[in-house]
C-alpha cells in the first residue's frame, strides 16, 4: 500500500493514501463505517491506472483524528475540506456505505467540486425500518471509535430529512452500485435512489451483498471503470 500521509482539514487531521501519476485526475475514496482508506486495496491499482487516486482514513478512523464528534454533515464538510485543502479540482468522488452517504451529500451541497459520483450499497437517507440498535461494543482494541457506531446507527435512525431532498440536487452523473438480494440495503431504496438523482445509472452485482468491491471486485471496477470511460 502507499505510504501515509496526512492534512489538516478544520479541526481534524486526516490521513490517506496516494496512488497513480500526479497529473492524471482525481479520484477520492471513501470508506464505510469500521474501515479505512486500505479497504480499497483490492481495486485501487486498477483505478490508479487512469486517475490520481486518494483513499481517506475519516474521521474517527484509522490513521486519522479520533475527535468524538461524528455525523454525515461533519463526514462531509470533512470531504469538501479535503479536496480544498489538496487543491483538487473536480474530482470523481466514490464512497462505500457510509463513505457514500458523505460522498453525495457532498455531490449535492458542493456539485462544482464533482466530476462524476459512485456510491456502493449506500443506506438512503431514510429512517430505519426498523430502527437500528447500537451492537454491543466488541472486546478489545479497535480500527475505529466506537463512538462513530453510535453517530451512524442514531442519524440512521432520525435522518434529516433534507437529505432525500438533496439527491435532487446532484449534478454530477453518478452511478448507483447494488449488491442484489444480499445487500444490506434494501434493493428497491437504491432504485428508488437512482431515480431521483437527475443522471445516475443503477447497476446490480448479484452477490456482491454489502461488499461489493470485496467480494466481486472484478465486476465492481468493470461497472466503474465502463461508467469512467463512457463519460470521459
Amino acid at each position: 500500500m502507499s505510504d501515509v500521509q496526512n492534512v489538516q482539514v478544520g479541526e481534524v487531521r486526516l490521513a490517506y493514501r496516494m496512488w497513480g501519476e500526479p497529473d492524471a485526475p482525481p479520484a477520492v475514496l471513501l470508506h464505510r463505517l469500521g474501515e479505512g482508506g486500505e479497504d480499497w486495496r483490492g481495486v485501487v491499482g486498477r483505478l490508479a491506472g487512469t486517475h490520481r487516486v486518494f483513499a481517506l482514513d475519516q474521521r474517527g478512523h484509522g490513521h486519522s483524528d479520533w475527535p468524538g464528534e461524528y455525523g454525515f454533515a461533519r463526514r462531509r464538510d470533512d470531504a469538501i475540506g479535503f479536496v480544498s485543502a489538496l487543491g483538487l479540482e473536480r474530482v470523481v468522488l466514490i464512497g462505500h456505505s457510509l463513505g457514500a452517504v458523505a460522498a453525495l451529500l457532498m455531490a449535492a451541497d458542493r456539485p462544482e467540486l464533482v466530476d462524476r459520483l459512485v456510491l456502493e450499497e449506500a443506506p438512503p437517507p431514510l429512517p430505519a425500518d426498523p430502527p437500528q440498535e447500537v451492537p454491543e461494543r466488541p472486546e478489545g482494541p479497535l480500527p475505529f471509535d466506537w463512538r462513530a457506531e453510535t453517530a451512524v446507527v442514531a442519524e440512521r435512525n432520525t435522518p434529516d430529512p433534507l437529505w432525500w431532498d438533496a439527491l435532487e440536487k446532484i449534478g454530477a452523473p453518478t452511478l448507483v452500485i447494488a449488491g442484489g438480494s444480499a445487500g444490506h440495503v434494501p434493493q428497491h431504496l437504491l432504485a428508488e435512489r437512482a431515480d431521483r438523482i437527475p443522471d445516475a445509472r443503477l447497476v446490480t452485482v448479484e452477490g456482491g451483498g454489502h461488499l461489493v468491491h470485496e467480494e466481486r471486485p472484478g465486476e465492481f471496477l468493470a461497472a466503474v471503470t465502463g461508467f469512467l470511460g463512457a463519460r470521459s
